[in-house]
C-alpha cells in the first residue's frame, strides 16, 4: 500500500513583508505640552463628529410632548417676562433706530434672548460633554475634542429656528433688517468662539474637579444680568460704561441687535476688543483642553 503525504512549506517572509506586518496602523502618543488641537486627526474622525452631532440633535427632544417647539418657547417666554418687567414695570424703551425707528420691546428682548441662548447653550453643553460621555472616554480612543464640538450642532439648529421665528414676527411689524444683517455672521462667530473657548476649558477641568458643573450655571446666570440682554447698554450710567463693556458679550449683543433690528449703536472700538478677546479665549481654551486631554481616560 502506498501512502501519499502532502508537505506544506511556509515561505519565509521577506523583509518588506515583515516590516509591513509589524508596523502599527494607528500609533497613539500623548500630545506635546505645547500642542494645539490636532486638526489633521480631527479631520480623520470627521464621520464620528458628524454621527455624534446627529445623535445629539435626535436625543435632545426625544419623548417630549412639544418636541422642537421648546426651541421657540424657551427664548419667547424669557423675552415676555423681560418685556413685562423692564418694559412695563421699569418703563424702559427700546432704543431708536434710524429716523426715529422703534420696535416693540418684546422683539427687542427676544433678539437679546436668541443671542444669549446661543452663548449659554454652547457653554453649558460643551462644559458637560466630557463627564456626560465618560463611558466613551474611558473605553474607546478618539480625539476627545470631538465631544464638545459635536454639541455645537444642536445650538446652531436652535439658533436657526429661533431666528426664523423672529423673522416672522418682524414681518408682522413690517420691519426689514437691511444691509446691517451682514454683521450677523460675525456676531455669531464671535459668540461661538467665546462660549466654545470657555466650554473647552470648563469641560477639561470638570473631569478632575466636578465643582465646575455647579460653578458654570451660577456664573452663567449672573452674566445674564451683567449683559444687555433685556435692556440696552445705554441704560448703564456713563461713568460705569467702560467698565461694563469689559464684558466682551456686551458689545457683541449690542451689535447683534443692531444688525437684526437696526436699533441702538455698534461701539466699534469695544466690538474690536470683543473680537480679540473671543479669539484669544478660544485659543487658550483649546490649548488647556489639549494639555489636560492625556489624563481624561484615567480620571473620568
Amino acid at each position: 500500500m502506498t501512502s501519499s503525504t502532502t508537505t506544506t512549506h511556509a515561505r519565509p517572509a521577506t523583509p518588506e513583508l515583515a516590516a509591513t506586518s509589524s508596523r502599527p496602523r494607528l500609533l497613539i502618543e500623548p500630545p506635546s505640552s505645547w500642542a494645539a488641537l490636532n486638526l489633521q486627526e480631527l479631520w480623520h474622525f470627521r464621520e464620528l463628529l458628524w454621527n455624534l452631532a446627529v445623535r445629539d440633535v435626535k436625543l435632545r427632544y426625544r419623548q417630549t410632548a412639544l418636541g422642537v417647539a421648546w426651541v421657540i418657547l424657551q427664548p419667547l417666554s424669557g423675552a415676555a417676562i423681560f418685556a413685562f418687567v423692564f418694559g412695563k414695570i421699569a418703563g424702559f424703551k427700546a432704543p431708536a433706530g434710524p429716523a426715529g425707528h422703534t420696535v416693540p420691546y418684546l422683539l427687542f428682548a427676544l433678539s437679546g434672548m436668541i443671542c444669549w441662548q446661543t452663548f449659554s447653550g454652547t457653554l453649558t453643553r460643551t462644559s458637560n460633554s466630557m463627564v456626560g460621555n465618560a463611558h466613551l472616554v474611558s473605553k474607546v480612543y478618539f480625539p476627545r475634542v470631538v465631544l464638545p464640538l459635536a454639541t455645537l450642532s444642536s445650538t446652531m439648529l436652535d439658533f436657526v429656528v429661533t431666528l426664523a421665528f423672529l423673522a416672522v414676527l418682524m414681518m408682522f411689524q413690517w420691519h426689514a433688517p437691511g444691509w446691517r444683517l451682514l454683521l450677523l455672521p460675525v456676531c455669531l462667530l464671535l459668540m461661538s468662539a467665546l462660549s466654545l473657548g470657555i466650554g473647552l476649558a470648563a469641560t477639561a477641568l470638570a473631569v478632575t474637579y466636578r465643582d465646575v458643573q455647579f460653578i458654570v450655571p451660577v456664573m452663567t446666570q449672573l452674566l445674564l444680568y451683567a449683559s444687555p440682554v433685556a435692556y440696552s447698554a445705554e441704560k448703564v450710567p456713563e461713568r460705569y460704561r467702560d467698565l461694563y463693556f469689559l464684558n466682551p458679550l456686551a458689545s457683541i449683543l449690542e451689535a447683534f441687535r443692531w444688525s437684526i433690528l437696526s436699533v441702538g449703536d455698534v461701539h466699534w472700538n469695544w466690538f474690536a476688543y470683543s473680537a480679540v478677546v473671543s479669539l484669544l479665549v478660544l485659543f487658550l481654551g483649546a490649548y488647556a483642553f489639549s494639555w489636560m486631554e492625556r489624563n481624561f481616560a484615567d480620571v473620568v
